[in-house]
């Protein structure tokens, strides 16, 4: 099992930026495809963003592509959301997960197929 826990979210005004990090332990993160979610007020967890073990593959939400980045550094277990050009609509908790396979050659973006979860930081967008 991997170990995570999220941190830097915050209150920022529409138009402003955020950078999420993730500290991951226990067993090797770095074969294991990394993902973050957030879960609005009233609303079911939503998919945001998915980079593979290796790195070399990235998959967005169509709502976040263009203004968030995902990234990852495995010599410091850690994965990071870059937020840029923030909404309202981007107001929620996000979390986040580690793929329950390793090694995993196709990006998953189901949040069944994570098995491991953090338990999440508050973003709030105000307008």
């Amino acid at each position: 099992q991997v170990q995570l826990v999220e941190s830097g979210g915050g209150l920022v005004q529409a138009g402003g930026s955020l950078r999420l990090s993730c500290a991951a332990s226990g067993r090797t993160s770095g074969n294991y495809a990394m993902g973050w979610f957030r879960q609005a007020p009233g609303k079911e967890r939503e998919f945001v963003a998915v980079k593979s073990w290796s790195g070399g593959s990235t998959a967005y939400a169509d709502s976040v592509k263009g203004r968030f980045t995902i990234s990852r550094s495995n010599a410091k277990n850690t994965v990071y959301l870059q937020m840029n050009s923030l909404k309202p609509e981007d107001t929620a908790v996000y979390y986040c997960a580690a793929d329950r396979r390793n090694w995993r050659l196709k990006l998953v973006t189901d949040e069944t197929e994570f098995g491991s979860w953090g338990p999440g930081t508050q973003v709030t967008v105000s307008s």
